[in-house]
């Protein structure tokens, strides 16, 4: 399994690819390919949310709880003056910060069902959800969020399947397999709780026509 840092790092350098050649061919601004660098890294880093290294989860952590509290204020300002709002921003930062990740800790299992490219897809769903509801993006731009963030997920799940080879040894590990799976096989109810939440964020999804056009504009980036 790869060591956090690489994971951050090759993610970045995943993020800037995507983010340069996606300018370079005036698919998208530079502040806006600025934007796909960070989400790309971020989901580079985020299937650690499960892990064991206290590290890595409190980074995770500490960058949720930033749209969390963003989100909140953008549901609560028009009904809270604004010393209330001040502080309730407050408590879900500290909520999402510090309560949220140990709960997540103690009852998650590393390498488990958020290694998987269904978690994937559900963390690219939410972050297009989350764009194109509460931060008013075009639905062609919630999307390319959604999938820049699906991308760094999915560069981590290939970056620990990598390290489970031993190229030097000539052996496969034990954990091979265990990090690029479509579900959690040893979980499956939760795998089926994971698909319900993805189904259940279809409405607040953006058409799915930009999502067509997306992926045919990124397949010929890549000819």
């Amino acid at each position: 399994m790869a060591d956090f840092h690489t994971h951050l790092g090759v993610a970045a350098a995943g993020g800037a690819v995507l983010a340069y050649g996606g300018w370079q061919a005036g698919f998208w601004e530079l502040w806006q390919g600025a934007v796909m660098l960070g989400l790309v890294t971020f989901g580079g880093i985020l299937p650690d949310i499960d892990a064991d290294s206290s590290k890595a989860i409190r980074l995770i952590f500490n960058l949720l709880a930033i749209p969390a509290v963003v989100v909140g204020a953008l549901l609560l300002q028009a009904r809270m003056a604004l010393g209330p709002l001040l502080l309730v921003c407050g408590v879900i930062y500290a909520f999402v910060r510090y309560l949220a990740g140990g709960v997540f800790s103690r009852f998650t299992v590393h390498r488990g069902l958020w290694h998987s490219l269904l978690a994937a897809v559900l963390c690219g769903l939410i972050t297009t959800a989350l764009s194109h509801r509460f931060f008013t993006q075009e639905a062609w731009l919630a999307w390319t969020h959604g999938v820049s963030l699906a991308v760094g997920y999915i560069i981590h799940l290939l970056l620990d399947e990598a390290y489970s080879v031993d190229l030097t040894g000539a052996r496969i590990k034990r954990s091979f397999g265990t990090a690029v799976k479509p579900f959690d096989l040893k979980a499956p109810g939760n795998s089926l709780a994971m698909l319900g939440i993805a189904v259940v964020l279809t409405p607040w999804l953006p058409p799915w026509a930009p999502l067509m056009e997306l992926l045919a504009q990124g397949a010929t980036l890549w000819r």
